[in-house]
């Protein structure tokens, strides 16, 4: 028994630093980018970690509490989620409540390290409003990466299997994502705008926040929540599967 929670222990503390340094090895990689080149079509080092402190963040809470929805493939394959429809509670929480990942805490640590750091650096006079702002952003990352692992859960009721597909719109969003969309081609730009609206996260928003916004400031402020009603399709198409769920017969 000992020897068992000994291991456990390690397996746990060497995923905790494994987590813990993935986000640091990519800090490090834009910390050389802007050593070689200074700016990033005009982004400076200290507004770009804001963009980075954001989606992350977003994204390790996502991950430590919606995990659920990530691994959902995993609750049909094994017929638990039969279950879950027999049971008199609400099907969304019991998904959340079928896993959390609190490993994840590592990377949440260290992204809100460098979106500090670069809080300390950027030249923002702040107002009550940007302060508010700042916090909006990161609940509105949190609610859009979740609507999206619902979304990507969904497929699972025709493909039984998660498909690598779902992880080009986590993990690739996250990875394009932690750069302000404005470095990116038009069609890139206007795909996470409108399409999967990360862009409403961190860089609409970020823009009022460091002053340089263009026209009406209202559709930057109003961005993260424009954001979060990603979540009211996601849940719809998520329901409509439900509805034709039939069952894998484990």
């Amino acid at each position: 028994m000992e020897i068992t929670v000994t291991v456990s222990y390690f397996i746990l503390s060497a995923v905790f630093w494994a987590v813990f340094f993935v986000p640091f090895f990519v800090f490090a990689g834009m910390y050389f980018l802007f050593e070689r080149f200074k700016h990033i079509e005009g982004w400076q080092f200290s507004e770009v970690l804001l963009c980075f402190g954001i989606i992350h963040m977003a994204f390790a809470i996502s991950e430590c509490f919606v995990r659920g929805f990530d691994s959902f493939s995993g609750l049909i394959v094994r017929g638990e989620f039969d279950r879950i429809l027999t049971r008199p509670r609400g099907i969304i929480v019991q998904i959340l409540g079928s896993r959390f990942e609190f490993t994840r805490i590592g990377r949440l640590a260290q992204s809100f390290a460098v979106l500090v750091y670069g809080l300390s650096l950027a030249p923002i006079h702040w107002t009550p409003l940007k302060m508010f702002l700042l916090v909006l952003m990161l609940f509105s990352g949190v609610i859009i990466f979740s609507a999206v692992f619902i979304l990507m859960a969904t497929l699972c009721f025709w493909t039984i299997q998660g498909l690598e597909l779902a992880n080009m719109f986590t993990d690739g969003g996250r990875e394009l994502n932690q750069y302000p969309l404005g470095i990116y081609k038009k069609w890139v730009k206007v795909f996470f705008t409108f399409v999967f609206p990360y862009g409403c996260v961190n860089y609409y928003p970020m823009l009022y926040i460091l002053d340089r916004t263009s026209g009406n400031d209202v559709l930057y402020v109003l961005a993260p929540l424009m954001g979060i009603l990603f979540i009211v399709p996601c849940l719809m198409v998520f329901g409509f599967g439900v509805r034709h769920y039939k069952s894998t017969g484990s």
